[in-house]
């Protein structure tokens, strides 16, 4: 009976010593955020600290990539670990909790479910964007807990329930299952919730998805934040660097709350953006959102490097290198994938992800590029990155196909397609081997989606109702 006991215990002990070794993870995304826009990546006007000190001890990915140029696409990707257009999400999808079609298909394992296996509390914390429905709510979907928003964005200070609806920009937040609400502003409340996750959390493993809104529309900040950049003329850029410096100082309590419960040196934190910020056009100067994607081309919605080549960095004290630059691409896939195969969690269970654990490649333990190539798809427009940086693309804006060397012409000027044809016939036959893997989009678009359910209702009113002195028949009341 003695070894028996002794037995158990050395077991407990084992399985207590396999949980302590888990990493916390924490990923954190920014929406909209143009590339230049945290010290770390150049920016000069905008205060980020924390982001700074996270990347200065950390790991930047200086070809760092999201999945989509645009929210819903990438963000799907990312917490699927899976190419986006493998199961035709490659719009955003309509806010509609009616809508059992409107979201990212229940078949799909998102990683967090991968996580729950390995013993992990996950939780999401802010905008979702992946569907309305309750087939698709994030409690369903592999997180034990929620506080957020269904939709692709919200107001910074209110809400209003007597608003119309349409993506809901105005409605209530959501704990879990039930209405919510925030006081004061919502990057901060989005922050502070994610403190008492932490907090809450402190004595097992998790993973926590801190998914900001910030810096995407509407351009909303405090007015002591926005004063604090005075000195900046343009107001739209003035209330961006103030959305930006709130979301950083929010980061810095959530680093804060893990120092002061003794789990910091084992947590990896990421740091990215869904896309690039918008930029102005002449044919749309409002569309911008201040942000800034220099030394890029292009933003949001475009294939250039403006759209999709976003801040990237990770930061674990107990197992990455510090002040490190990595130069291979890699993209928001690699995420999912790092965090599943550091859990002890299979990465091919089910739907089999993509992308790759990080961590052996930046530690040196195994040498050369993370991918061969990377590849986006957008409609008919397309874009293949290899390893080496050459980039072979076709945009909406590029009429034609295109051929860059990344390494000499980031700002994609100088096309290479006449000098070196096979160069890009070869990356354009990767391109169509990846894609025979893929599927048509399943979704329609948010604004087609609109505007086909208003014609719907509006064809439902009865022609003799809209007559003067209508009355309603029996039948065309609701008993």
């Amino acid at each position: 009976m003695k070894n028996k006991i002794v037995i158990m215990g050395a077991l407990v002990a084992l399985a207590m010593g396999a949980q302590a070794d888990k990493p916390n993870i924490i990923v954190i995304m920014a929406d909209d955020m143009g590339f230049q826009d945290a010290g770390f990546t150049g920016s000069k006007d905008i205060k980020t600290p924390h982001l700074d000190k996270l990347a200065a001890e950390g790991v930047v990915f200086e070809q760092g990539y999201a999945n989509h140029p645009f929210c819903g696409p990438s963000r799907a990707a990312f917490i699927t670990g899976r190419y986006q257009h493998r199961f035709g999400f490659e719009t955003n999808p309509a806010y509609d909790p009616a809508n059992t079609i409107m979201g990212l298909d229940p078949e799909e394992i998102m990683f967090p479910k991968r996580l729950q296996k390995a013993g992990y509390t996950t939780g999401i914390i802010g905008k979702w964007h992946l569907g309305a429905a309750e087939d698709f709510h994030p409690n369903n979907r592999g997180f034990d807990y929620f506080y957020g928003f269904l939709g692709g964005g919200h107001d910074y200070f209110r809400i209003d329930l007597s608003a119309p609806v349409k993506e809901a920009y105005l409605q209530g937040l959501v704990r879990n299952k039930r209405p919510a609400d925030f006081e004061g502003y919502l990057t901060t409340a989005l922050s502070r919730d994610a403190v008492k996750f932490v907090e809450g959390n402190k004595d097992h493993p998790f993973f926590l998805f801190l998914s900001y809104n910030c810096p995407h529309a509407p351009q909303q900040a405090p007015e002591e934040d926005i004063a604090r950049y005075s000195h900046i003329e343009d107001k739209k850029r003035r209330t961006y660097c103030a959305m930006v410096d709130v979301m950083d100082r929010g980061i810095g309590e959530v680093v804060q709350a893990l120092e002061k419960n003794g789990i910091r040196e084992n947590t990896l934190i990421f740091f990215t953006s869904d896309n690039g910020g918008p930029q102005s056009s002449p044919k749309q100067p409002g569309k911008g959102n201040g942000s800034s994607n220099a030394p890029f081309r292009g933003g949001k919605g475009n294939l250039y490097d403006g759209g999709v080549h976003v801040p990237f960095m990770a930061n674990w004290p107990a197992k990455l290198p510090k002040g490190k630059r990595y130069s291979y691409p890699v993209i928001a896939l690699d995420i999912g994938r790092t965090a599943v195969e550091l859990a002890g969690a299979d990465p091919m269970a089910g739907k089999p992800m993509e992308g790759v654990n990080l961590v052996p490649f930046v530690t040196g333990k195994t040498q050369g590029a993370p991918h061969e190539a990377l590849f986006w798809r957008g409609g008919s427009h397309w874009s293949v990155l290899a390893s080496d940086g050459t980039k072979h693309m076709k945009d909406k804006d590029s009429k034609g196909e295109r051929l860059y060397y990344l390494p000499k012409d980031v700002s994609e000027s100088n096309d290479l397609l006449a000098k070196q044809p096979e160069r890009a016939k070869a990356l354009r036959s990767a391109w169509e081997t990846w894609n025979e893997g893929n599927v048509q989009c399943r979704l329609l678009g948010y604004k087609d989606y609109h505007k086909k359910r208003d014609a719907f209702f509006e064809g439902a009113v009865p022609e003799a109702s809209k007559k003067e002195g209508y009355q309603p028949k029996a039948r065309d009341t609701f008993q």
